[in-house]
């Protein structure tokens, strides 16, 4: 798989990554264990988890794979902090305290002495801006992390953050951010990507099929094993599945796939990858023959036209 740089810095990843989000809670460890053999055997490197996925399962499950099914260093491990769920709701705290502490906590789950990509999970009005980038310096210069980045920031808050570090002395550059980013939100289009390309940011698209839209599996009803079955992820996908626009796209795309013989997921995951500004889009999946089916855009670019056509059908 082919290897790009993150923004401006010296990491580099493989052009997609591998994502943990249903690690621990929807996928369990045989699964897990088959989906990164699949990753790594086709030159994936770069695995993204986060403290907050499945209340730390994820991390203890990849880690329990680190050093078995590939060498730690033939990874890029990545993890999030700032997002904690408990009583039911989601609490957000990105206080440099909160940050270290589950910056900890992630190291002994993940069983590493550092990450090497540590991204704040979400903005915290609550915190101000320069104390949360204060955690990722002391990060980097512990060893803890080897680079560090930011996720789901709006336009401004990308571009505070990243000055902010680029200006005064001392500080560790961000090296990316990741973003929802697919055929069906291009929101990040008008704000985050400029600020992103401005600062030297690398962009990982999360959700790069639509919440599971792209695929076509919801165009005639929801299936029973599909993540908008599940009582946890529902109101993830409900939106998308409500919006006529949405399935106008995911209508386009299934004709592009079935004229070009590839598959909905294809056409798709090739999009978002090669838009500019993207580094890697982040996949999940439910299960590695799925995952393998992503895996296999890797050898595809999509036609001129084809990329024009969907742009014009999917354009805000």
């Amino acid at each position: 798989m082919q290897q790009r740089s993150v923004g401006s810095t010296g990491l580099r990843v493989s052009r997609l990554g591998l994502g943990t989000m249903t690690w621990g809670r929807d996928t369990d460890e045989h699964e897990a264990r088959d989906q990164l053999i699949a990753f790594v055997e086709a030159g994936g490197t770069l695995v993204d988890t986060a403290a907050a996925y499945a209340e730390g399962r994820s991390e203890e499950l990849l880690g329990s794979l680190l050093g078995d099914v590939a060498h730690r260093d033939e990874l890029v491990v990545a993890t999030k902090a700032a997002i904690s769920a408990r009583d039911g709701r989601t609490h957000v705290n990105a206080s440099r305290g909160a940050l270290l502490s589950t910056l900890d906590a992630s190291l002994r789950r993940l069983d590493v002495d550092h990450v090497d990509l540590w991204q704040v999970h979400t903005w915290d009005p609550r915190t101000p801006v320069e104390e949360t980038l204060s955690a990722l310096d002391l990060a980097v210069s512990s060893g803890r992390a080897a680079y560090v980045g930011i996720s789901n920031y709006t336009g401004w808050q990308t571009a505070q953050a990243a000055t902010w570090q680029a200006a005064v002395p001392g500080r560790v550059a961000l090296a990316s951010t990741q973003v929802e980013y697919s055929l069906v939100n291009r929101a990040v289009e008008h704000e985050v990507l400029p600020a992103a390309a401005a600062t030297g940011l690398g962009v990982l698209p999360w959700s790069p099929l639509g919440r599971g839209v792209l695929t076509g599996k919801y165009r005639t009803g929801t299936p029973a094993d599909s993540r908008a079955a599940t009582s946890q992820f529902s109101r993830f996908v409900q939106p998308y599945l409500d919006d006529e626009r949405t399935m106008a796209v995911v209508e386009a795309v299934c004709r592009a796939a079935e004229g070009l013989d590839l598959s909905p997921v294809q056409v798709a995951l090739a999009w978002v990858r090669d838009r500019p500004g993207v580094t890697a889009p982040i996949v999940g999946a439910r299960t590695a023959a799925q995952l393998r089916t992503a895996l296999s855009v890797e050898d595809l670019t999509l036609p001129p036209e084809i990329v024009a056509a969907l742009d014009d059908v999917s354009a805000d």
